[in-house]
């Protein structure tokens, strides 16, 4: 349906312009179309067509497609179901009780890069395969091995062992333009070297997966028909050069495929060929763009633009600088950022253990706080709330307007659950539907500030409360486990 509009709407404006003006007629009916205009648009079209051809031609050698083995550890709740190729089941694969779990098979995509055998694929492509086989457009079979995976990007390197093969050409995609003509070849729903194509229908996108609030890649979008078994195959332009890795779809066919821009895929390939280790700074702060939550807005009055800092994580960088939750970065080295993306642009350009100055708002004051950046470690730890507090020692304080129940902390308490700190009062339970449960307060969170007032037994809580107007909202800050966050309890009415 797509390729016949195209060529309608291309044969009428061939026809425009090839056409001269036409004489009025003296009798009877006349084409609306010059045969001389007609046979222009043809060409046209046929042009077109050659030049689809000769992109599949071109690039097609080069892909290849990837069968992984890897262990049935039973049924496998990924948060990613929404984004990553997942397809329906095969009705004609062996089903699997619990008594008897078969190997799972799956299928990816992945193209040539060098002529010696290296080839780039989705990290969940081949994450936890046992086996890998790769199997080329002419026919052969190859054993490969996982030469290096970055999870953060999705990016891997498999090897096999040939010569002579034939490799992909990379597109600038700093280049690509929205609306250009966009090209996928791969194995969806294990039909192999299937090719479809469509458009470039966006650029930068980012935070499309869940990631504790750190996304690197900003993914392609485009409309092009790509599918489960897609995933690593290549993103091509009308040149036939790529210029990204298909990897995500949000659901099928509603035209929404995103892809690894090339020359991030290059870079991280290339580095991960060479056998290093990909590392990268951090500060170990979660953020937000200055804006996305409208319950805290009121609360920065007089600042339009800036990232909020939402948790510094426990022994991150930031932690052992001044750097506070509530606080918002308006500049990275003088080098103005206004939302997250940016913000972690900024940070992703320096080195680790360099010295990073952030200009940071703080309650109507402008502040100058140095950090040294650390490197990004492979897993971000979360507080946990596994350990239930004990039976209070001492009388809790209900405040049932904000749906907390607390108890005073005590050196004891805070040894027993290895807290960050001994000072305060600790969150023993959130009532459910609650202002508290709204703002994600947890159990062992301890409360150590309200509205600027420092919290050191059930007494001050009680009387920074009574002070607290939460029409206005009121500033809770939080330590969880050794990370510092806060929360805003606001009512309205």
């Amino acid at each position: 349906m797509r390729f016949t509009f195209l060529i309608l709407v291309l044969l009428a404006v061939f026809s425009l312009r090839a056409a001269p003006p036409l004489a009025q007629p003296e009798t009877g009916p006349t084409s609306t179309v010059r045969p001389e205009a007609a046979d222009a648009g043809k060409d046209v079209v046929h042009q077109l067509n050659s030049a689809f051809t000769k992109v599949f031609e071109i690039v097609a050698p080069t892909v290849v497609i990837i069968e992984v083995t890897k262990k049935n550890d039973g049924p496998d709740t990924s948060a990613l179901d929404d984004l990553f190729f997942q397809g329906p089941q095969d009705e004609s694969a062996p089903r699997r009780g619990p008594r008897s779990l078969q190997p799972i098979q799956s299928e990816g995509s992945g193209f040539i890069v060098r002529a010696d055998g290296f080839i780039y694929t989705n990290y969940h492509v081949v994450e936890g395969a046992d086996q890998v086989d790769v199997k080329l457009k002419d026919g052969r079979e190859f054993k490969a091995k996982v030469v290096g995976t970055d999870e953060k990007t999705d990016i891997a390197v498999i090897k096999i062992e040939a010569t002579n093969l034939p490799v992909v050409q990379f597109a600038d995609s700093e280049t690509v333009r929205v609306g250009q003509f966009a090209f996928a070849i791969g194995a969806p729903f294990k039909l192999d070297y299937t090719f479809t194509y469509g458009v470039i229908s966006g650029k930068g996108r980012s935070k499309l997966i869940a990631t504790g609030g750190y996304s690197i890649s900003d993914y392609l979008q485009t409309d092009a028909s790509i599918n489960p078994g897609n995933s690593g195959g290549p993103l091509c332009d009308i040149d036939g050069k790529v210029v990204g890795m298909n990897t995500l779809i949000n659901g099928l066919n509603r035209g929404l495929g995103f892809a690894i821009p090339s020359n991030l895929t290059n870079e991280i390939g290339q580095q991960l060929i060479a056998g290093h280790k990909i590392v990268r700074p951090w500060l170990g702060i979660r953020i937000e763009s200055l804006g996305d939550d409208p319950t805290i807005r009121d609360l920065f009055k007089g600042l339009d633009k800036g990232v909020v800092v939402r948790t510094i994580e426990a022994d991150a960088p930031a932690y052992k600088s001044d750097l506070r939750p509530f606080d918002v970065i308006t500049k990275v080295d003088g080098a103005a950022v206004t939302t997250d993306t940016q913000l972690q642009r900024e940070i992703l350009k320096k080195k680790i253990g360099q010295n990073v100055e952030l200009t940071v708002w703080r309650k109507g004051q402008t502040l100058k706080i140095p950090v040294t950046t650390g490197e990004l470690p492979n897993e971000i730890s979360q507080a946990s709330n596994e350990i239930k507090p004990p039976a209070p020692t001492k009388p809790e304080e209900s405040s049932n307007k904000f749906g907390l129940q607390v108890q005073e902390l005590t050196k004891e308490v805070a040894t027993r659950l290895k807290l960050g700190v001994d000072r305060g009062v600790i969150v023993t339970d959130v009532a459910e539907n609650s202002l508290a449960a709204a703002q994600d307060i947890q159990r062992e969170d301890v409360i150590t500030e309200v509205d600027g007032r420092k919290i050191t037994s059930l007494a001050s809580f009680k009387d920074a409360l009574n002070k607290a107007d939460p029409r206005k909202g009121v500033l809770l800050y939080l330590d969880r486990k050794g990370s510092k966050t806060f929360a805003v309890l606001k009512a309205d009415g």
